[in-house]
């Protein structure tokens, strides 16, 4: 019987590649990387993936990288290239639409399930988390990117529903192949800090109608600056 390739769970990667040992599954290992590779905005729409390339760059076999890109494939996050490998796809705008549309739904829930379950430390953690992002230099999109994600994950973990969890990071990394993040348009870090922080607020003072409605409304102006960037391209 075939001895299944595996990585460590702390998935300690080390110099690009991903580290072996017991643990994780190699091709859910590459895979993770993958969806990893396209929240950071490594890959966007348009970029080629060749089993080869992504297997030396892992430094990895190539029959892991298969069946990484085969899941990917499978989640629409990529296709056909006319046999030169796989591109990242691109959104069309119907799409982009109805991505924000489960988008606020999924919010709004995760905000009202926090009102009504999160402890004092994760309503902390919240707060330090928008401190966070208020230091963060206006200049460095994507480090307010990532603790933007860092933000309505830990309000999904504070909802204490595994499905909604769930639910939510399959949808992050569809927001990830939209390219540029919408803190690149002019004033949106600071309206979007305010809107950080009514959500806090509300989730603190245990107002679940309160919280979902300002979660809604937050992910609805995040379309709008979504639809401004769109427009330029």
């Amino acid at each position: 019987m075939r001895r299944e390739e595996t990585w460590p769970s702390a998935r300690q990667r080390q110099g690009g590649s991903i580290a072996r040992g017991g643990g994780v599954a190699l091709g859910e290992a590459v895979f993770r990387s993958l969806c990893e590779a396209l929240q950071a905005g490594s890959y966007r729409a348009g970029d080629r993936l060749r089993e080869e390339e992504v297997a030396q760059r892992l430094k990895v076999s190539r029959t892991p990288v298969r069946e990484a890109l085969g899941r990917l494939a499978a989640r629409g996050f990529v296709e056909p290239a006319g046999g030169r490998g796989l591109i990242v796809r691109d959104l069309d705008i119907s799409e982009v639409l109805e991505l924000y549309a489960m988008r606020e739904i999924m919010e709004g829930a995760a905000a009202r399930l926090a009102a009504e379950h999160a402890s004092t430390p994760e309503v902390d953690a919240l707060r330090d988390i928008e401190q966070a992002f208020v230091e963060a230099s206006a200049s460095d999109a994507a480090e307010m990117a990532r603790l933007n994600r860092a933000f309505h994950e830990a309000i999904c973990r504070a909802a204490r529903n595994r499905y909604l969890d769930n639910a939510s990071r399959e949808l992050q990394d569809w927001i990830a192949l939209l390219g540029p993040t919408t803190f690149t348009v002019t004033g949106r870090p600071s309206t979007s800090h305010g809107e950080h922080q009514a959500i806090i607020d509300a989730i603190a003072a245990r107002d679940g109608d309160k919280a979902e409605q300002l979660a809604r409304a937050h992910i609805r102006e995040a379309l709008r600056c979504r639809l401004k960037l769109l427009q330029k391209q």
